[in-house]
């Protein structure tokens, strides 16, 4: 018997799929839930797997297709061989005795609509059995099992957006194991299996928003059957009840050749041995499945890692090599946030090799000339994270009436002591130091005499001082601006900043940031110097109603008092701190204030008790 794969429904508002990768050839032998194409839509790339087992006798929508949801991709034929046609033969006599009972004059209109209804029979079962998942996932009576809910993210956080899914549904899952990541307007983050079993059904899908508390998937037992197994199971059982419907499901080509046996319900039976005769082409490839099973692999585009036709396309506008892509998505398929991030990095990439000749060309020579980026002319969507950082940069130019005051620190004596100290420092507490927990220390201490700076405006009109200095670190990652918080950070040493501070860069850099390292901040100081910057009016924070810049530290001359030598001109380490604020709450002088005290605190240097110097 044959059995009909249809594109079953992918979404609640996708209507269509493109075919990107037949994973089996016609001829070769399908196991039933075994991976059989991959489409893709305009939410989500996705496995097709095989409804029943047997052999693929025939593919119907060619690789970079686009299909209807319920159309018709492929027979599966449920024997294997010759045997499985016996019995089409079989009935081919049966259905030639068929006009035996001519005399009784109703059952022959009876008999006579039978020919359209077989024509059309292979695309209602389709559209059976593609609205049998569509009822089954909103339900979730077809899978039961686990269920895997979005968590309560932070504590302002009600929903998030799914961006990539680690596990494709029939694999195997461990409890705690990572299942899939989440995005939210604060932090990108893994969420855990609850439980061991088999992912039975993914009910949102990528790219896709779910409130907290939301049914994200469905993991059963060991070894269960995915949910969408057992709708492609339904035209067994009507097959049993009309033994005339194997007839036309058996029949994949009737559709192309409608026209020709149009006259009346006689001719059935010689369509019958017909069709009986083309279904025979499978049996000799099975016989050699390899000399078809190449054509497939060579569609699907021969560069390494599989895309899907949109990927190549945004891939060949930004002349991204994808052999050189590694891909992020299930299985390491390249998606297109991929492509957009190697065509920044390539972007980036350029401007430093163009940056390196011109500081290393000696004397006389010009600058080499910076080369195009790939982006130019371009226009591509924003990553979810660039919008969350939009949003929340134009809230706080709207709510806040910000503005910025700089002084300049002489921080010769913090990199003297940095030098002396760095290498008993990484003996003692196994990481490097760093001028930026001196920046830090001196910051947190001087907020606890300032309280206007450790501060927030409430919506009622009030004003709430903070009695503890959680000090947020501004970070430039792939993804874009990170924000980790060091939790009190004014009762820590030198060495508890340095250490929380090479924790939570490390978390930046492998994508491990929780929802908690990036709550609860009352400050911020951003190093917009490690770029080269001499200062920079930067953004507040909000609703923190301050926020410290650290620049680039130069060596060149100034003027010193000596104490000896009076005032005279030497080589010293300068900094410029800038300090943004919100003018509601902050004054000038409040402001100049807190920078003389962390200017003084910096200068003077006084930290070697700290670092047992």
């Amino acid at each position: 018997m044959a059995v009909s794969v249809t594109l079953p429904a992918l979404g609640e508002s996708v209507t269509e799929g493109t075919v990107t990768r037949w994973l089996k050839a016609e001829g070769e032998r399908v196991e039933a839930d075994e991976p059989l194409l991959e489409v893709s839509t305009d939410k989500v790339d996705t496995e097709i797997p095989a409804p029943a087992s047997g052999v693929l006798s025939s593919i119907k929508v060619a690789e970079d297709e686009t299909v209807e949801v319920g159309a018709e991709l492929a027979v599966i034929d449920d024997g294997s061989g010759a045997p499985a046609e016996a019995p089409a033969q079989a009935e081919a006599p049966a259905a030639a005795e068929a006009p035996a009972p001519e005399p009784q004059p109703e059952p022959q209109p009876q008999a006579a609509p039978a020919p359209a209804q077989a024509r059309e029979a292979p695309a209602q079962p389709a559209q059976a059995q593609a609205e049998a998942p569509q009822q089954a996932a909103p339900s979730g009576g077809a899978a039961e099992g686990t269920d895997v809910v979005l968590p309560a993210l932070g504590e302002s956080v009600t929903e998030g957006t799914v961006t990539r899914w680690l596990k494709s549904v029939g694999e195997e899952v461990e409890a705690d194991e990572p299942l899939l990541e989440v995005s939210t307007d604060k932090v990108d983050t893994e969420i855990p299996a609850p439980a061991s079993g088999t992912l039975l059904e993914i009910l949102v899908g990528e790219d896709e928003t779910a409130e907290v508390g939301a049914k994200l998937a469905v993991i059963g037992a060991a070894g269960a059957a995915p949910a969408q197994a057992p709708a492609p199971a339904q035209p067994e059982p009507q097959a049993a009840q009309a033994p005339a419907q194997p007839e036309p499901q058996a029949q994949p080509e009737p559709q192309a050749e409608a026209p020709a046996p149009a006259p009346a319900p006689e001719p059935q039976a010689a369509p019958a041995p017909a069709q009986a005769q083309p279904q025979a082409a499978p049996a000799p490839a099975q016989q050699a499945p390899a000399a078809q099973a190449p054509a497939p692999a060579q569609a699907s585009g021969g560069e390494g890692a599989y895309v899907t036709p949109l990927v190549r396309k945004l891939a060949a506008e930004n002349d991204v090599d994808l052999s050189t892509v590694k891909g992020t998505g299930v299985g390491g398929r390249i998606r297109k946030q991929d492509v957009v991030s190697a065509a920044r990095q390539a972007a980036a990439a350029r401007e430093q090799a163009a940056q390196a000749p011109a500081q290393a060309a000696p004397a006389g020579r010009g600058p080499a000339k910076a080369e195009p980026s790939p982006l130019r002319g371009q226009t591509v969507p924003m990553t979810r994270i660039r919008k969350v950082i939009a949003e929340n940069m134009m809230k706080a130019l709207h709510s806040q009436a910000q503005l910025s005051s700089v002084v300049e620190v002489d921080v010769t004596r913090i990199m003297r002591l940095r030098a002396r100290a760095k290498e008993d420092f990484l003996a003692r507490e196994g990481v490097k130091l760093s001028p930026m927990p001196f920046f830090v220390k001196a910051a947190a201490e001087a907020l606890k005499a300032h309280p206007s700076i450790n501060a927030k405006i409430n919506d009622d009109g009030t004003v709430t001082y903070h009695d503890v200095e959680n000090i947020g670190i501004a970070v430039d990652s792939e993804k874009g601006l990170m924000v980790p918080v060091i939790k009190g950070a004014g009762d820590l040493n030198l060495a508890g900043i340095a250490k929380k501070t090479a924790e939570l860069a490390g978390k930046v850099r492998t994508g491990k940031l929780s929802p908690d390292d990036m709550s609860g901040g009352t400050f911020t100081i951003s190093n917009t110097g490690s770029r080269g910057a001499l200062f920079d009016t930067i953004i507040v924070n909000y609703p923190q109603v301050a926020e410290l810049g650290i620049g680039a530290t130069v060596r060149r001359p100034v003027v010193v008092d000596h104490p000896e030598l009076g005032e005279t001109i030497a080589i010293r380490d300068m900094v410029y701190l800038t300090l943004s604020y919100d003018h509601q709450l902050v004054d000038g002088a409040d402001a100049a204030r807190y920078l003389t005290d962390v200017k003084a605190r910096l200068e003077a240097g006084e930290f070697e008790g700290e670092l047992g110097l």
